[in-house]
């Protein structure tokens, strides 16, 4: 199963295609893209991936809000 949860804002990371925030496995291997950094991290189920990535994002979004102010 592939899969990729991405948060693009140009703006904001002009690096990484304007990736943010992001996971995929599409270089057969599970990893995470923040800010143009790439890490492997360990996939125990989508559900779960999908969880830390809406808190994570929700987080970033609460940042961004707190700095446009």
């Amino acid at each position: 199963m592939r899969y990729s949860l991405a948060y693009l804002n140009p703006p904001i990371c002009g690096v990484d295609n304007g990736r943010v925030l992001a996971y995929d496995n599409a270089h057969d291997y599970h990893h995470r893209h923040l800010m143009g950094q790439v890490e492997q991290v360990v996939f125990t189920t989508y559900e779960h991936l999908n969880r830390r990535f809406l808190r994570e994002l929700k987080e970033l979004w609460r940042q961004e809000d707190e700095s446009s102010q």
